[in-house]
């Protein structure tokens, strides 16, 4: 029996304009495939990074675009 490996996650790379001085983003992202749909979570990026429990995906930011934003 052959094991498969799991495809690599996807990455999104956030700008300033997608953090609106939050600390947070929505996944699964809006306009995103309706088979690629689960609940939608909060996914804390405050320190740079986060990963969605559902689905893997990692949200990286700056965390310089939070600065000021609290």
């Amino acid at each position: 029996m052959s094991q498969s490996t799991p495809s690599p996650a996807s990455v999104v790379d956030l700008s300033a304009q997608d953090l609106q001085g939050h600390g947070t983003v929505a996944c699964p992202r809006a306009g995103a495939p309706l088979w690629n749909q689960h609940p939608k979570v909060f996914i804390d990026v405050s320190q740079g990074s986060g990963t969605c429990p559902y689905c893997g995906t990692v949200y990286r930011c700056d965390p310089a675009h939070l600065r000021g934003a609290h």
